[in-house]
């Protein structure tokens, strides 16, 4: 007779709801059987509506019985008649099946359970659902602002929140950090020590809040919003047309633009029924990964210089590199970082005339590159200094970065096989012969790896579309399809749609209203979700390691904030 429980699942069974043409959405309702109150049809994927007390017991049922192992975005918003929060689900190992988890509450009294219990990184995402549009989370481990001040006066993503009224920050007495659960008994050397804010030629204004016990690190919490501007109520009052799309380049400022852009272009272009021509998709793809290198050039020129200081060789090497690579943007786009080339349908203008020109010059610095990144290896990877202070610190073990959301060069460094160009296929990427780069080192000497074998594999992609641009008859070189003059998609049409950032997952959720403006625009950062693991790689450490453990997830702030 078998000792084994019956009702548990085998464990190489699939996950409930999984079969050979995706999932079966009538098989997720019948398990969460009466949790989902109702159902919704978004254009991405299908949602299950759910009372605000049964949040935590629907999302780990969907998390251990149906494999959403990837809390993605959690979006809050408002409604005439109530509140809502959106928990988008994905999994790990196919990202194209998602699911949503609907959560209304009442206007008089927005509160909901957190979803903490189910993902860790449901954390800051329902702190800024507070603290934006003021939908309050039961057991959530710390429900308080995050970016905006503690003292701010109403909620601004709120139809009510009045603009003019005064906002005073008071002087006031710091609470004393030092909680008794770190001290550790009467011969400890507890400190509580400010790291930041910073300038914003680091990493951007980050303020760490570390406490020490000797020379380790005990505790450390982010303080962001030293940049926040409110960039999804931006977006919220312009039109889908021509208004938004100067702002994604300004999230990630450092030189992702393009990449930024084609997040807000795949997910207006899937909420309007916008085709792209086949042309501009290869444009798109070939200018994505040149801001890809461009990006991860300044990453490992940053590290470097965070982890030992050299500023003259390695960081000036990679600088330079990036302005190549800025060199051939501009020349494409007419700007340096602040792009704003794509468009619905397609992208501003063509290639730049010489086209000849234009391909020598990109193909003269594809051909540099290998020789350039062999003397990275040989100044950075294999450094002893540099080998002795990234190997075996900043740990991320795989199971912790999924419960993050972490994903991007980040996720990757830990082993996790996860990229939305091959998973979730969109541009010219299914067309192109390249691979996905993992480690698994889940260590910050990984994270650097992943970074430069990422360049390598986005020149391939870059010759590739100089190749195919190069031979396309030029009566078929359309960049852009017919875009009506204003874009009104259907009342009440609600999409998320993501692109692989040079951080890492870059979302975009929209609910339309029927006007030419929308309803709601959440941002999903990467740097956001990634900057969370922060704490779990730095507790236990000495404080140069929380430094490149800090500098080993490249966020920047004007992302972290929006």
């Amino acid at each position: 007779m078998s000792l084994e429980d019956p009702t548990k699942p085998e464990a190489d069974a699939a996950p409930v709801g999984e079969t050979d043409d995706g999932l079966d959405y009538d098989a997720l309702e019948a398990l969460l059987g009466d949790l989902a109150i109702g159902r919704e049809s978004h254009i991405n994927a299908e949602a299950f509506v759910v009372r605000p007390d049964d949040v935590a017991e629907a999302l780990i049922t969907l998390r251990d019985e149906a494999g959403f192992d990837h809390c993605s975005c959690v979006t809050a918003q408002e409604y005439e008649d109530r509140y809502e929060s959106i928990y988008h689900l994905r999994k790990y190992d196919d990202p194209t099946q998602e699911v949503g988890v609907v959560v209304p509450t009442s206007r008089d009294d927005p509160v909901s359970q957190s979803g903490n219990a189910a993902y860790r990184t449901a954390d800051w995402h329902e702190r800024e659902a507070y603290d934006l549009v003021g939908i309050e989370y039961d057991d959530h481990p710390d429900m308080r602002r995050i970016l905006l001040p503690e003292t701010w006066q109403g909620h601004p993503l709120r139809k009510d929140y009045n603009q003019e009224q005064p906002q005073v920050v008071s002087l006031r007495e710091h609470a004393n950090p030092l909680q008794d659960d770190y001290r550790g008994g009467e011969n400890s050397d507890t400190m509580f020590l400010n790291i930041g804010p910073h300038h914003p030629a680091t990493h951007g204004v980050l303020h760490l809040k570390t406490t020490l016990d000797g020379e380790t690190v005990a505790d450390v919490e982010s303080d962001i919003g030293y940049l926040h501007r409110c960039e999804e109520q931006l977006c919220q009052q312009g039109n889908y047309r021509h208004q938004i799309m100067p702002y994604p380049d300004r999230w990630d400022y450092i030189s992702a633009g393009i990449l930024n852009e084609w997040a807000y272009a795949r997910t207006a272009e899937d909420l309007a029924d916008i085709d792209v021509p086949e042309y501009a998709q290869v444009i798109r793809t070939m200018s994505a990964e040149m801001c890809r290198i461009a990006s991860h050039m300044l990453a490992v020129a940053t590290f470097a210089l965070d982890v030992y200081g050299d500023f003259t060789a390695i960081f000036m090497y990679a600088m330079q590199d990036r302005e190549n690579m800025q060199n051939l943007l501009e020349d494409l786009t007419g700007q340096r970082l602040m792009f704003n080339y794509l468009r619905l349908g397609g992208v501003a203008w063509d290639l730049p005339e010489p086209r000849e020109e234009f391909f020598e010059k990109t193909r003269d610095l594809l051909d540099d590159l290998p020789e350039r990144l062999e003397e990275y290896h040989n100044l950075i990877t294999s450094n002893e200094i540099f080998q002795m202070r990234c190997v075996d610190t900043g740990v991320l073990e795989p199971e912790v970065a999924k419960q993050y959301g972490a994903t991007g060069p980040v996720a990757r460094g830990s082993g996790i096989d996860y990229d939305l160009r091959r998973d979730d296929p969109y541009g010219y990427y299914d067309e192109l012969d390249w691979d996905v780069v993992t480690e698994d080192g889940c260590d910050n000497y990984a994270r650097v790896l992943v970074r430069m074998q990422e360049v390598e594999e986005s020149a391939k992609i870059i010759q590739q579309c100089v190749d195919l641009l190069e031979d396309w008859p030029e009566e078929e070189r359309t960049i852009q399809s017919n875009v009506p003059r204003t874009l009104k998609p259907e009342p009440d049409t609600e999409i998320y749609r993501s692109v692989e950032g040079a951080k890492g997952e870059l979302g975009i959720y929209i609910r339309s209203d029927g006007t030419s403006t929308p309803a709601r625009f959440k941002i999903r950062s990467p740097c956001f979700s990634n900057l969370q693991t922060l704490p779990e790689m730095s507790e236990g450490e000495y404080i140069p390691d929380l430094i490149a453990s800090l500098g080993s997830l490249d966020i920047v702030l004007g992302e972290v904030d929006r």
